[in-house]
């Protein structure tokens, strides 16, 4: 039952029984009666009023208590000219406008936030209670290689396999480095916050390849002058003092040395091999800047597979073309790029065992080009270390070309990447942008 209810109920029990003694006291004093009658009116009037004084403060404060829970602040009461009254509504009155302050000042803050989140040269990707992707920045969607627009809540496993278990096995606090795209390096450090009394993560992104790059190019630039400048330095008297032990007839006159002038000779050709092994190298250091021209892509792809068809063919590779119609113009320099697409095919053939497909996609369009193999595919370590200098996942690899590759490319300014979409499907794409 309403407190007004209450109240109605009792001042009409009190009236009643106010009359009911009247009747009985007047003894029949009509005087008395109609007196009695005046005075429950002006109780009635009385007890009304003090009703209104006494229930409007109570609406009031119902009426603002909805207004807080609707979150609207903006509600505010007129003074009534009861001196109570007027004190409650001053100081609802005067909490409203601090609700509304504040309410305004965290949605700048938030605003701000979420701007200066999407804006970041580092990626962010913020984590759910469950560790799934609630909200991500536009630099780290680009990294990750999804649209942030059209994102929704989903397990970060979905997204990314390389990542998922380096996110998963960082603790708060910690920053690793990582490699995406075998290329591509980034300081990846997980952190916390608290939200609504849980603790959440989330990770930022630092793009490192550059620096990387440069750092790592200076190390083996230096290794490779100082091993050539040695490498040479030997072979050259070496190779000269055999030849001419070889040539001076007077040595062998009357004597059977064949078999030790056939190991000068085996010795000689090793030391050509390993400079011209070392000349390969400093290649990498003497890559001169890109000349570029404007050349028919597709003309370049169909020399480079009738130049790769013999040993294709020696390892049971077919080529597959999947060109677009017409010339695929692109303006770079024609040489290195002939060097880097045989590297690439000759790359995609030996990753397959045994028989197998390589096939060529162009996309003129996106200024694509596509190189897709049905070998073993690249596991998550080889995909960190891939176009490092030195690494190679074969067995008598040196490294070289897939270095060389990256060199000519970043020289260029194309983006590429390497990696295994599925099973027996392995693809190295560009943007000859």
């Amino acid at each position: 039952m309403q407190l007004k209810t209450k109240y109605i109920l009792f001042v009409s029990f009190l009236i009643i029984v106010l009359q009911v003694l009247v009747y009985f006291l007047a003894g029949g004093n009509k005087l008395i009666f109609i007196l009695s009658e005046v005075f429950s009116v002006i109780s009635i009037a009385f007890a009304w009023h003090l009703y209104r004084q006494l229930i409007q403060p109570l609406k009031l404060l119902m009426q603002g208590i909805e207004t807080i829970k609707d979150k609207d602040f903006n509600v505010k009461f007129m003074p009534t000219g009861n001196k109570e009254m007027d004190r409650l509504i001053a100081v609802y009155n005067r909490m409203m406008d601090e609700l509304r302050k504040e309410r305004t000042k965290q949605e700048q803050q938030h605003f701000f936030l979420e701007k200066l989140i999407q804006i970041s040269p580092t990626g962010i990707i913020i984590l759910d209670f469950d560790d799934n992707i609630q909200q991500i920045n536009q630099k780290a969607a680009h990294i990750l290689g999804i649209d942030s627009q059209d994102f929704s809540t989903i397990p970060l496993s979905e997204v990314t396999e390389v990542l998922y278990e380096q996110i998963k096995n960082l603790r708060s606090g910690e920053a690793t480095i990582v490699k995406l795209k075998g290329v591509n390096t980034y300081k990846m450090q997980k952190t916390h916050f608290v939200d609504r009394g849980v603790s959440r993560h989330f990770v930022m992104m630092e793009e490192l390849t550059a620096e990387m790059m440069g750092a790592e190019k200076k190390v083996y630039e230096k290794v490779i002058r100082m091993m050539a400048h040695e490498v040479n330095n030997t072979i050259g008297p070496v190779n000269s003092i055999m030849q001419s032990t070889l040539i001076n007839g007077r040595l062998w006159d009357g004597h059977d040395f064949t078999t030790l002038r056939n190991a000068l000779q085996i010795a000689i050709d090793r030391n050509q091999n390993l400079n011209l092994f070392m000349r390969n190298f400093a290649d990498l250091v003497k890559l001169p800047a890109p000349n570029r021209q404007l050349f028919d892509l597709h003309q370049l792809i169909e020399s480079v597979l009738i130049l790769m068809g013999n040993k294709a063919e020696e390892s049971g590779v077919e080529f597959k073309r999947s060109l677009a119609e017409g010339p695929f113009f692109v303006s770079a320099d024609v040489q290195q790029m002939e060097h880097a697409l045989i590297n690439i095919i000759k790359n995609a053939i030996e990753a397959i065992d045994q028989k197998g497909l390589v096939t060529v996609i162009t996309r003129p369009s996106e200024k694509g080009l596509v190189i897709a193999d049905t070998g073993k595919g690249i596991s998550i370590e080889q995909a960190a270390n891939l176009f490092t200098p030195f690494f190679s996942t074969k067995k008598d690899g040196t490294g070289i070309g897939l270095t060389l590759v990256r060199e000519i490319f970043l020289n260029h300014g194309f983006e590429f990447s390497l990696r295994t979409i599925s099973e027996q499907r392995t693809e190295f794409s560009i943007l000859l942008n």
